[in-house]
């Protein structure tokens, strides 16, 4: 399957106001890997830009101002993206910026060149009900290195995001990963074959406590619908 990883940056939060995009990002994943081509550009907006909006991502009119415009890049981007799953962290925002410059030029909105959409915001705010989930906070959660993240950009965030969505989502494909995985304990696995005797190691009780601590947590975040917890009452 091919995926596309996508982030913008803007120069206000809102199209309809007339804002526009002013650095566009797309990193390609196959088959749950990174592969190593991407899209980047940035963008003359043709407009100012919002004060709030520069302290986010650092880009300034000066800067931008020799570069094309979303009309001279929007071939090679639909192509790049073009009948891919895309994944973008607050989908909603980045589509819709993307569609008001597509409608501009008259061109079909992003859906109809791409497979479908995933919201990895949407999806982590599922998963981690209550918590924090912008980009930030997800890449501490799942170990990311965020480090070099001082400001926004869009190839950078990309980049996370494609990352953090291959931790999301890594149970999807753990099956798999270990049908395909090569026998790395031969010798573990002919003791198994000739019925050697099974060591049991049991959990201590500074384990036990920090598991049952666990639990209660789980169980207070979901609001007493944690399913360890009530399988093991049964």
């Amino acid at each position: 399957m091919r995926q596309i990883v996508l982030d913008t940056e803007t120069t206000g939060l809102e199209p309809t106001l007339g804002h526009r995009i002013i650095e566009v990002a797309a990193v390609e994943l196959v088959n749950r890997r990174l592969t190593g081509n991407h899209f980047h550009r940035y963008l003359n907006p043709e407009r100012e830009i919002d004060e709030g909006a520069q302290q986010v991502h650092g880009l300034t009119l000066d800067f931008l101002a020799d570069k094309p415009r979303f009309a001279d890049i929007v071939e090679e981007f639909l192509a790049f993206i073009r009948d891919a799953e895309l994944i973008i962290h607050n989908a909603p925002f980045d589509v819709g910026f993307l569609n008001h410059e597509l409608a501009l030029l008259g061109l079909e909105p992003l859906e109809r060149y791409c497979v479908g959409v995933v919201d990895t915001l949407r999806m982590a705010r599922d998963m981690h009900p209550g918590q924090k989930n912008n980009l930030d906070a997800l890449c501490k959660r799942y170990g990311v290195d965020n480090s070099n993240r001082t400001l926004h950009g869009a190839l950078l965030d990309a980049e996370l995001l494609a990352e953090v969505y291959l931790a999301l989502t890594r149970g999807q494909d753990s099956l798999m990963i270990e049908l395909n995985a090569p026998a790395a304990c031969p010798d573990a696995l002919q003791a198994w074959a000739s019925d050697a005797p099974l060591i049991v190691l049991h959990a201590t009780e500074d384990e036990l406590a920090a598991h049952e601590a666990l639990l209660a947590e789980l169980d207070k975040e979901s609001k007493g619908a944690c399913l360890w917890r009530a399988a093991s009452a049964t």
